[in-house]
């Protein structure tokens, strides 16, 4: 399937490595201009530029906390800026805080909640008012996880945003479907980035216990989240799509 991306503008949070950068070198490669952001500014600098010796200049960076709502509206508004419109939003960026739930302290319940759900329920909808303003529609898409449908041992605080998600873009179908905004959610399980990969076991561990025999990679979620995002996928909307190569079909313990 040739699907025409060309001269379409993005925003990408948590950009700078892992999952989101994988998207947004992507989206360049495909002619999307994006704006990368990331909480580390040296870093997004770095990939951004990285991003743009490859495909010259189809990326910017923005640093800053994605669950910041001045950051997210800078985000917006710089989008417009630089490059004339604004078509897709790709809510990635999000923490992880492994805790037991009867020790969970309320400082790392409130970093998780501020990042994984009102730095994604603010970032669309921003970019759903400038979608509007534009009477373009668009496609916005939230990083889900498979712990949002599957129990995880010490996870119990992201969980609940990964499954919050999932309902936010259930929910903004009724809310957003007849300006021809989508929204959707990609759920990855066990995926081999720079963080997981500091387990020295993830990968043989997630190996055995996938169907696929494999733990998937940045460019298996990649994959999924450029078809939903592309103008081919205008009639799927309010779903999730599980990236774990059949994980969550027999949900084995990794420990």
């Amino acid at each position: 399937m040739d699907i025409d991306f060309n001269g379409l503008v993005a925003i990408v949070t948590g950009a700078g490595k892992g999952i989101g950068y994988q998207i947004s070198l992507e989206l360049a490669r495909k002619g999307v201009f994006v704006v990368m952001n990331d909480s580390d500014e040296e870093l997004i600098n770095a990939v951004s530029a990285r991003i743009n010796s490859l495909y010259p200049d189809q990326t910017m960076a923005v640093a800053g906390d994605a669950g910041e709502i001045d950051l997210i509206q800078s985000l917006v508004d710089k989008a417009v800026e630089q490059f004339g419109q604004l078509n897709i939003i790709i809510a990635n960026a999000g923490i992880t805080l492994f805790g037991d739930f009867l020790s969970y302290e309320p400082e790392a319940f409130q970093g998780v909640m501020k990042v994984n759900l009102q730095g994604s329920f603010f970032l669309a909808q921003r970019a759903a008012r400038q979608m509007i303003k534009q009477n373009t529609g668009g496609r916005i898409l939230l990083m889900s996880s498979v712990t949002g449908q599957q129990a995880h041992k010490d996870l119990a605080a992201y969980a609940m945003t990964k499954a919050g998600l999932q309902m936010l873009a259930k929910n903004l179908v009724i809310e957003l479907s007849e300006y021809g905004i989508t929204v959707n959610t990609v759920a990855p399980g066990a995926t081999l980035t720079e963080r997981t990969m500091e387990d020295e076991d993830y990968k043989s561990t997630w190996a055995r216990i996938t169907p696929t025999g494999r733990a998937g990679t940045v460019e298996d979620v990649a994959n999924a989240v450029l078809f939903l995002v592309s103008p081919a996928a205008g009639q799927i909307t309010g779903q999730t799509l599980v990236v774990d190569g059949g994980w969550s079909a027999v949900s084995l313990s990794p420990f």
